[in-house]
């Protein structure tokens, strides 16, 4: 990983290299694939912040998400981390595949079923995704490859029971059921519906935000 060198500003890219996404909102890097001993790599490059005040963050999103990576090592339904790069880049291992939403109907059932039992998995491993969507999910052949872990959080074994741990694990699995249904048509039934549907403090917090929010506004 030291033969790439981490962007700083807007200067170009590495020669070759593919851009994926600019990033233009707060805190969000530039995405691009580049050669790395010969193989496609995926860059996560938050060079643009350094020497700002918010260089500190981006530093501490490479960590985190690098740490959670090097955590899932060896399993299917993640990318391998293959490094960091001056504290402001991450490398991933390239996934050749194609998002959910791209994913025949035929097919989708099956992804969908495994894309379940992995959610599943990694919230055995303590670790919750907390950005599940259809572009943040890879199908390379048949297997659901989990992307982005940004806003990933894990949990020590004994925060696991806590209410806040459950919330971010039901709302895991509640965006893949809503994913589910808006792929291929198949709702959850009722017994599904009522284990993922929000618990009451959880409603009141977000009614709660939006009365000020439109407080605010005003």
């Amino acid at each position: 990983m030291n033969t790439i060198s981490p962007l700083q500003g807007r200067k170009p890219l590495p020669p070759r290299a593919r851009v994926l996404k600019r990033g233009e909102r707060f805190l969000e890097p530039d995405v691009y694939v580049a050669q790395v001993d010969g193989r496609p790599a995926v860059i996560k490059d938050y060079g643009r912040y350094r020497g700002t005040p918010l260089s500190p963050l981006a530093r501490l999103l490479v960590r985190r998400e690098a740490r959670v990576l090097r955590r899932l090592r060896g399993w299917r339904h993640a990318p391998a981390l293959l490094g960091t790069v001056g504290g402001l880049a991450l490398g991933i291992e390239f996934i050749p595949g194609v998002t959910l939403g791209e994913v025949a109907m035929d097919a989708a059932s099956a992804v969908f079923q495994q894309l379940r039992g992995a959610v599943a998995s990694l919230h055995a491993a303590g670790i919750t995704h907390n950005d599940l969507h259809p572009a943040n999910v890879l199908v390379c052949g048949t297997t659901p490859v989990l992307i982005d872990f940004t806003s990933a959080v894990r949990t020590p074994r004994w925060l696991r029971g806590f209410p806040l741990t459950r919330e971010l694990r039901r709302s895991d699995l509640a965006n893949v059921a809503r994913m589910r249904q808006r792929l291929t048509g198949h709702a959850p039934d009722t017994r599904e519906a009522a284990a993922l549907a929000p618990p009451g403090w959880v409603g009141a917090i977000r009614n709660g935000w939006k009365r000020f929010y439109r407080r605010v506004k005003r």
